[in-house]
């Protein structure tokens, strides 16, 4: 059973249309993804701006309730006349997403709207876990995969991304009254996180700072390099380019001197189809290691998953017969390295 025999075409439809108002890279990544994935994907990201949209510009103190209250109901298949609630119902059954997982995302949004700072880099990543690591499971989710390692790599990925937008919106986001550097990081290299809030600006040790948080970045894209090598063949090229666009971000950061106060770093039109290239021709090669253990914030949403059954009819799980097939294929594969990732855990 493919997603688009249970999602409502209207209810499609009206995501899109969502989506397609301030969500241009959604559409563009959502491009050199398989139908089969872009189309619960569009479901997924629909809701995930609803979600956003519900904590970012309501001020009322219910607001945080009433969006849990929606997701309660979704995940009761009693979805609110919303067609992105109706959607997301369809693809949370359909996939066995475990509410945990968009029960953090929503968690992470309401972080944001406290205006949460973050200690020390432990602290951090578990905010990035939160809106950025719980995406990446959930697209994994669609493509099929629940093995632990694959998932662990895609949370990282996830991170990894968060890390890296951080990292190029230091200055605008100070703008904004917000601070995500580690507090712990910028006192080490003698900046006060209050006055540098005040009056943002940039100095050589706020550069070291702003690299020492894309190097982090650069050791969970390594780590996803492996993740993405697993996934199916057709989803490999997509995932991969953004893999690789997202860490060009830094490296554009790092060309401007760690820079990010006075000017925000982006990726050209050229330099991301050739890094796109690059994705095509490496998703035909085997992947690198997956069994380094997850980032230790995620870890609950890995046993969310583990405890989550996907959709079954009539007893049979709710898969195309092609879906099958991949599944009987990589079920010896599957069960190697669980073991291996379970040792290593």
């Amino acid at each position: 059973m493919a997603a688009n025999d249970v999602l409502d075409a209207l209810d499609l439809a009206a995501c899109h249309a969502l989506l397609a108002d301030g969500s241009k890279s959604f559409h563009a990544a959502s491009r050199l993804l398989p139908a089969r994935i872009a189309v619960p994907a569009t479901a997924l990201y629909a809701f995930c701006r609803v979600a956003d949209d519900a904590i970012d510009l309501d001020d009322s103190p219910s607001a945080l309730a009433v969006l849990r209250a929606r997701l309660a109901d979704i995940y009761l298949g009693t979805p609110q006349d919303s067609a992105a609630d109706r959607a997301m119902a369809a693809v949370v059954a359909r996939y066995g997403i475990p509410r945990a997982i968009p029960d953090a995302l929503i968690e992470g949004f309401a972080w944001d709207r406290a205006g949460r700072q973050y200690e020390d880099f432990e602290a951090l990543t578990a905010y990035a876990t939160r809106v950025a690591g719980t995406v990446g499971v959930m697209m994994a989710l669609l493509m099929g995969e629940r093995r632990p390692a694959v998932l662990a790599r895609a949370c990282d990925l996830g991170i990894a991304m968060q890390l890296t937008n951080i990292a190029r919106d230091v200055g605008e986001d100070a703008r904004n009254g917000r601070l995500y550097l580690p507090h712990g990081w910028l006192r080490d290299a003698g900046i006060m996180p209050q006055d540098f809030l005040a009056a943002p600006s940039f100095t050589p040790a706020l550069g070291q700072v702003i690299e020492r948080l894309l190097g982090e970045a650069a050791l969970l894209y390594q780590r996803a390099a492996g993740g993405i090598a697993r996934l199916p063949v057709d989803c490999r090229p997509g995932i991969g380019a953004a893999r690789l666009i997202y860490a060009a971000i830094g490296d554009e950061v790092a060309r401007r001197g760690y820079d990010s106060v006075g000017s925000r770093a982006a990726v050209g039109a050229r330099r991301k189809l050739m890094l796109l290239g690059r994705s095509c021709l490496a998703a035909l090669r085997p992947g690198g290691a997956i069994d380094a253990p997850p980032v230790a914030a995620a870890q609950f949403l890995l046993t969310a998953v583990a405890a989550k059954v996907p959709l079954r009819d009539g007893g049979e799980m709710a898969w195309a017969p092609e879906e099958r097939m991949i599944r009987f294929l990589d079920l010896l594969e599957r069960l190697g390295e669980a073991r291996r990732f379970e040792r290593a855990s």
